[in-house]
C-alpha cells in the first residue's frame, strides 16, 4: 500500500510545495485545478487565438505519493516551511493499493463500434467482427481514440460521405483516426493537418499500422495548403474553427462537403455565423451536449 497526500495551495506557492515534497521523500508530484468540475474551474491551456492562463491554478491541489510507513506529518510540515507556508495547510491522507497499472489502463479502453461496418479496436484486442474494417488505434500522446463523442461524431459521417476514390483533408488530425478512417473507406488520397509535430508523428505511425500509409500524409499546419478536397472533416474546437472558417472554408471544392465538430450545442450559432460567408451550416447530429455541423460548398 502506498500513500497518497492531498493539500491544496495558492497558485504562487504551488510549484515551491510541490519541489519541497519531492525533496521531502515524495515519490511523484502532481498538481491539479482544486476547482475542476465547478463553475470556478480554469483552463489551463489557451485555445488558438486566445491568451493561455499564467501559472499554476489560483486554487491548486497538490497530490503527493509516498511510500508506506512514511512519517507524513513531519514530512508535511516541513515542506510547507520550506514553501514559504506560515502554518501547515490541512491535509488529506489516503491509502492506494498496489495495482497492474498497464493491465488497469488497458481495460479501460475497449473496442468501439461506430456501425455494423467500423469498428476501433486497441492492439490488445481482438477485433470483435474480423469482417468490419477495424482501425488498429492505442491511447497516445495526440488526441483521438474513438471514445470522445466529437471523434464518434465525425467518423458516422464519414461513414456516410467518404466515396471510394475522394480526397480527403483532416484539419487538426490529432491521432489521425479520422483519416485512417477516411483512408479504409476508400478515400484515395488524406492529408492531415495540425499544429503539434507530436500529431503528424502519431498519425504516420498509426497509418503505417493500418496499412493505409501510402493514402495518408501529413502537413503542419503553419505551411499553406496548395490543394482543395472533396471531403473536408475539422474536429477542434469553437474558437480555432470560427478563425480557421476561411482557411479551411477556401481548401473544399466546390459542390465538396464538410463536417466541423469540438462544438457544444450552446456554441453551434457561433460558428454556423462565423462560416456563413462561405458554406451554409447546419446540425447534423448530437451527442453528450456536443454537436456535428455539417454542410456542402
Amino acid at each position: 500500500m502506498w500513500l497518497s497526500v492531498s493539500l491544496q495551495s495558492d497558485a504562487c506557492r504551488a510549484e515551491a510545495l510541490s519541489e519541497a515534497l519531492m525533496a521531502a521523500g515524495a515519490l511523484s508530484v502532481s498538481v491539479e485545478d482544486a476547482d475542476a468540475g465547478t463553475a470556478a474551474e480554469m483552463p489551463q491551456f489557451g485555445e488558438p487565438g486566445q491568451t493561455a492562463p499564467a501559472g499554476f491554478w489560483t486554487n491548486s491541489r497538490i497530490v503527493a505519493l509516498f511510500a508506506p510507513n512514511t512519517a507524513i506529518a513531519s514530512l508535511v510540515a516541513e515542506a510547507a516551511i520550506a514553501a514559504g507556508f506560515d502554518t501547515v495547510p490541512p491535509f488529506d491522507t489516503t491509502s492506494v493499493a498496489e495495482q497492474n497499472w498497464v493491465q488497469l489502463t488497458q481495460s479501460q479502453f475497449v473496442p468501439i463500434r461506430i456501425d455494423d461496418r467500423l469498428w476501433i479496436v486497441p492492439s490488445w484486442h481482438e477485433p470483435p467482427d474480423a469482417e468490419a474494417i477495424n482501425i488498429r488505434l492505442d491511447p497516445g500522446m495526440a488526441f483521438g481514440t474513438g471514445s470522445h463523442p466529437t471523434t464518434r461524431l465525425c467518423l458516422e459521417w464519414l461513414h456516410e460521405n467518404v466515396r471510394p476514390g475522394c480526397t480527403v483533408l483532416d484539419y487538426g488530425c490529432g491521432s489521425g483516426i479520422l483519416g485512417i478512417a477516411a483512408a479504409r473507406l476508400g478515400a484515395r488520397e488524406v492529408l492531415g493537418v495540425d499544429i503539434d509535430e507530436h500529431a503528424l508523428v502519431s498519425t504516420l505511425d498509426n497509418a503505417s499500422r493500418n496499412d493505409v500509409a501510402g493514402v495518408v500524409r501529413v502537413q503542419h499546419s503553419g505551411k499553406p495548403l496548395e490543394t482543395v478536397f472533396e471531403v473536408v472533416v475539422a474536429n477542434i474546437l469553437t474558437t480555432p474553427l470560427c478563425i480557421l472558417a476561411p482557411v479551411i472554408a477556401a481548401k473544399i471544392a466546390d459542390g465538396g462537403r464538410v463536417a466541423l465538430s469540438g462544438v457544444l450545442d450552446s456554441q453551434a450559432a457561433q460558428v454556423i455565423d462565423a462560416w456563413a460567408p462561405w458554406v451554409a451550416l447546419e446540425i447534423g447530429a448530437s451527442r453528450e451536449d456536443w454537436v456535428r455541423l455539417q454542410g456542402r460548398r
